[in-house]
């Protein structure tokens, strides 16, 4: 039966969207979502593989499954352009996903445990509606000389292409784990990571003469790709109330997306980055935790994420390695980010544990990079979080938890600007977000 359900979540999973902390989740599992995130130094939970791999041993027989509904709002817009309709906004569709997630930890003796974790990333997700620009030569050649952005007549959307505007990213990880106590407080683990991904963009035609591979940058339907990676872990109680946890996860590499082999660099690469986190948590006494978080993510690790978009305009002077799909190509200028969780555990009566929590993620859009994240605004930075978990019987539990993550927003000037001397636009991105999540668990 536990076999079915995940291969059911595992059908579902490439439906995911999530951009909290970039385009990872704040946390993973109701527990670490309900207290921001932290998780590498609390035990008890099922989704150690994605969090911390070490704590597993010390979580039990558990069999745990949720799902997670999460609503982004986003909304990008265009001022300061003369009189020939390149002003415009619009705000993304698809605002609701449903994330499920899956795990499962076994104790092969008081000292091994094994299990699996199934999760998902994403939230490159963007679905703007075409024909914010009006105008049947907005971005066409009768804007002006070298403002030809698409030959194509109008309407377009605000990225001067055809019809609706927008990318859809989801990566599935599938990660079994297994963790040794190797003394009576300290633990390590591993977790193998495989990860499917897919892939689609749509309205993208102004950057085609841009490319290395022209036909191969929009409007190409889904692709995907796989790829393999790992996380490592470790777990210690220092003292009865003071505990520490520490995790790295390598780079993925990733196989290319063929379809979109002239829009990422690297001809369709696109690799999910490396990130580590170390963390503690705290029991003043029975009823209370404490737990604080920090962790890394390595956007740059993916070229087709951190290089800068202005690499484009490289291309359009010539060097083919700077072009969309090139070795060295233009990307969304994501920048590597520091996190910070702050969670709070309260056992409020022997049938009733609540929780709080704070994640704090740096931004990793700059000014300069606004236009390509027309596509991805992940830009949202603070988040508060609360959750509870009931006892159903002696070893049934029900947690739940929400999230929400105050609007912000980022503004730059056009890379449109560059192509027409004289122009001066400005543009901006804003995102807020919130997701309330159920889950149950088993424990035998």
């Amino acid at each position: 039966m536990r076999l079915k359900l995940l291969a059911a979540v595992a059908a579902a999973a490439p439906f995911l969207a999530h951009a909290t902390d970039g385009y990872f989740s704040h946390g993973y599992g109701m527990v670490a979502k309900g207290m921001g995130g932290a998780s590498m130094a609390v035990t008890g939970s099922g989704f150690g593989a994605a969090n911390n791999p070490a704590t597993m041993v010390f979580s039990g027989n558990t069999f745990e499954i949720g799902v997670d509904l999460f609503s982004p709002w986003r909304t990008a817009e265009r001022t300061g352009a003369p009189p020939i309709g390149l002003n415009g906004s619009a705000d993304s569709d698809s605002n609701y996903f449903g994330i499920p997630e899956i795990a499962y930890n076994r104790m092969a003796n008081p000292n091994l445990s094994w299990g699996i974790t199934v999760y998902g990333n994403g939230g490159m997700n963007t679905d703007y509606p075409g024909g914010q620009l009006s105008s049947p030569g907005a971005c066409g050649p009768a804007t002006g000389p070298g403002t030809g952005f698409n030959p194509a007549p109008g309407p377009y959307n605000l990225l001067c292409g055809n019809g609706s505007l927008g990318v859809d990213l989801s990566q599935l990880i599938v990660a079994p784990s297994v963790a040794w106590k190797f003394a009576p407080d300290h633990s390590i683990g591993i977790a193998p990571l495989f990860a499917y991904q897919r892939f689609k963009a749509e309205g993208l035609q102004a950057f085609a003469g841009l490319s290395t591979s022209p036909g191969n940058v929009t409007n190409q339907g889904y692709d995907s790709s796989s790829g393999w990676g790992a996380r490592i872990g470790y777990y210690g109680r220092i003292t009865p109330q003071f505990q520490v946890g520490a995790s790295y996860a390598t780079k993925m590499s990733m196989q290319e997306f063929g379809k979109y082999k002239g829009l990422f660099a690297e001809a369709g690469g696109f690799d999910i980055p490396s990130h580590f986190g170390i963390g503690f948590a705290f029991e003043p006494d029975p009823q209370w935790q404490i737990a604080v978080d920090y962790e890394r993510i390595n956007y740059s690790d993916a070229k087709s994420v951190s290089n800068p978009s202005s690499l484009i305009l490289n291309c359009a002077g010539g060097d083919p390695t700077a072009c969309l799909g090139g070795s060295n190509g233009a990307g969304f200028g994501w920048k590597d980010i520091d996190v910070f969780k702050l969670g709070v555990q309260y056992q409020y009566s022997p049938g009733l544990t609540l929780r709080a929590g704070y994640n704090y993620s740096q931004n990793p859009i700059k000014p300069e990079d606004v236009t390509f994240n027309f596509l991805a605004p992940g830009v949202v930075q603070h988040h508060v979080t609360a959750g509870a978990t009931w006892t159903v019987d002696h070893d049934s539990y029900v947690t739940m938890a929400a999230m929400y993550a105050f609007q912000n927003d980022v503004t730059g000037a056009s890379l449109f600007n560059a192509f027409a001397p004289g122009l001066t636009m400005q543009e901006k991105i804003k995102m807020y977000e919130y997701s309330i999540g159920v889950q149950y668990q088993r424990r035998f």
